[in-house]
């Protein structure tokens, strides 16, 4: 029987994983896998789906979805459950074990922006991404603000992105999914005019290649990532945990 793999989320229908892959079993000559994308409309649905594929031995899990899973977990990997979020789900004997793969994937791109730079960083978005971007700013040593449109006790709002904050804060990462294809003319409402030269802009969306966010950034002389490289590492780190 072949390995099956997948993808849980809502909505799926421009999914990287499902197409990544597939390339990847066939360039590699990997038989008997395959991967495929599950969208579930609500996170109850996993019990059933679990039931109708017993051979599934792992999946992802991608918005809205990385907080929503842990419950539904028999065992949390230590990182993951210091993070509160779960990209990576490896099923053993019928066990769910959650891990955060976003981590690596994150922080290796990430480096290949900043370099030797450690500057302090706005996290745009308080979702399950966001949490993975956090734990790596903190354990690089980089202070950092969240960034959300609602006040709580520590974060900031985007009134309240002022001149001296754009200033103090050089790196800037977008964790909201504004700009995803098709949506492609939405951004987060930063002010793009305190943008300079010594900014970098990093982007875990990836689908168009150059967003609205990153465009803008980049109109301003910042240094610019996005999402792409960071998935192509959190996908590897996913095959390389379900085959442990």
């Amino acid at each position: 029987m072949a390995r099956l793999f997948g993808l849980i989320g809502y909505p799926l229908g421009h999914s990287f994983s499902e197409r990544y892959f597939a390339e990847k079993f066939a360039s590699q000559c990997i038989k008997e896998v395959e991967y495929r994308n599950f969208p579930l409309e609500k996170i109850d649905q996993l019990p059933r789906l679990l039931g109708e594929h017993p051979d599934l031995c792992g999946f992802n899990v991608t918005i809205p979805y990385k907080e929503q899973i842990i419950p539904y977990l028999d065992k949390l990997d230590e990182e993951a459950a210091r993070i509160g979020a779960v990209n990576c789900v490896r099923i053993d004997n019928g066990k769910l074990m959650g891990y955060n793969a976003d981590v690596y994937g994150f922080e290796q791109s990430l480096l290949t922006l900043i370099g030797s730079n450690r500057p302090a960083a706005l996290i745009l978005g308080s979702g399950g991404a966001s949490k993975a971007v956090r734990y790596v700013l903190e354990r690089l040593g980089m202070p950092y603000k969240e960034v959300s449109r609602t006040k709580r006790q520590d974060n900031l709002t985007y009134g309240e992105l002022s001149r001296s904050v754009m200033e103090s804060h050089r790196l800037i990462v977008n964790t909201t999914p504004l700009g995803t294809f098709p949506d492609t003319e939405s951004a987060p409402d930063i002010p793009y005019e305190l943008l300079g030269a010594t900014h970098f802009l990093f982007d875990l969306v990836y689908n168009p290649p150059l967003t609205r966010f990153l465009s803008l950034g980049q109109t301003r002389g910042a240094a610019i990532k996005n999402g792409y490289d960071m998935l192509v590492g959190q996908a590897e780190k996913s095959w390389e945990i379900w085959n442990r």
